[in-house]
């Protein structure tokens, strides 16, 4: 069985690159908790957004889909969910809300995990919600030819309880420690979680449920308010990618941890300036509304959409978004590429 040597495995982590992307987000921690203090009202729009932004895109990565209209119903209650995808978004939602309300009060010992699970599954008849698997998953690959590989097995089911628990005990004294930066500490807990893969169905969505319960109870709390789950299913491959060099030789404790390291860290650091970036914009109340959708666009690289704008300016109705754009597109300042749902806005340089 894999040895859960954190103290061990985070001390060889402390490389260059990693120190100074450890280093880049504690300076963004200290400018976030000034944020958070002074800017309360303007952040309750974004820790609303980022709900259903985290809800809609930690599903969609395993092929959970509903439309935005049923999404929008769901996460503010307004319905019951109608089919088996509704059913697990639901869930999705409560677990989510759970953890924004009582992290504080949330150690991740493996009964807890089991009891996040049942919750998760809440909504489903399936049965094995809050239960370890009882026969053996594997995780597959299918290639060009449509032929399927074993990519990783993970833990065999008769060991799956023994090795949850051995895994939560020697994390949590680690973590208790205080003597290991936590933020080596979460992905690596990440890693191996995934590795054991303890559930029959759910082990992604638990896998992004626990890095932000970690992320909070370590004092980071830029995924509240920009969907960490979003950025992931943003740059999926690479989070695959990077679990796949990091799940060789797992079982044989000879595995990397430093790829999938530096993939949170780099999402972390994505989220920070998006959540910067954001604050900025709701914040600035010198200049109207109009003129802040004009500098959106006349600072923004490429191509924005009418909905980007709107997660970025979240204060701003949809109806003066699209008055802005469209007395943008009659004076020429900007280009309207693109048709229906893939419609986008261009600055035009002069």
């Amino acid at each position: 069985m894999h040895n859960f040597e954190y103290k061990e495995n985070a001390r060889k982590l402390l490389t260059p690159e990693i120190v100074n992307l450890l280093s880049s987000i504690y300076e963004h921690k200290g400018r976030q908790q000034l944020f958070v203090e002074a800017k309360n009202d303007e952040l309750k729009t974004l820790l609303e957004i980022s709900k259903v932004q985290s809800t809609k895109s930690s599903n969609r990565i395993e092929g959970i889909f509903t439309t935005d209209k049923r999404l929008e119903e769901l996460m503010q209650k307004k319905s019951e969910p109608r089919n088996r995808n509704e059913q697990e978004i639901s869930g999705y939602r409560d677990v989510l809300s759970t953890i924004h309300e009582s992290y504080d009060y949330i150690s991740p010992t493996s009964n807890i995990i089991q009891q996040l699970h049942r919750d998760l599954y809440s909504y489903n008849q399936n049965g094995f919600g809050g239960k370890y698997k009882s026969s053996d998953n594997i995780i597959a690959e299918t290639d060009g030819n449509g032929i399927q590989k074993v990519r990783f097995a993970p833990v065999p089911a008769f060991e799956t309880e023994e090795a949850m628990r051995i895994m939560t005990e020697r994390f949590l004294e680690e973590w208790n420690n205080n003597k290991t930066d936590k933020l080596l500490l979460i992905p690596m807990f990440i890693l191996d979680f995934l590795c054991i893969h303890p559930f029959e169905d759910g082990n992604g969505r638990m896998s992004r449920l626990l890095t932000l319960l970690l992320l909070y109870r370590s004092g980071f709390i830029v995924g509240k308010y920009i969907s960490i789950e979003m950025l992931i299913e943003e740059s999926k491959e690479t989070y695959y990618e990077a679990l796949q060099d990091c799940s060789a030789e797992w079982h044989e404790s000879n595995n990397l941890y430093e790829p999938f390291v530096k993939y949170y860290l780099g999402i972390l650091i994505k989220a920070s300036n998006e959540f910067e970036s954001r604050v900025e914009y709701l914040s600035d109340s010198k200049i109207s509304k109009p003129e802040r959708v004009k500098r959106l666009i006349q600072t923004t690289v490429g191509k924005i959409s009418k909905k980007e704008i709107l997660e970025k300016c979240p204060d701003i109705s949809k109806k003066t978004v699209e008055r802005a754009l469209s007395d943008l597109v009659k004076e020429g300042l900007i280009e309207k590429v693109g048709a229906s749902s893939a419609t986008a806005y261009v600055w035009i340089q002069k």
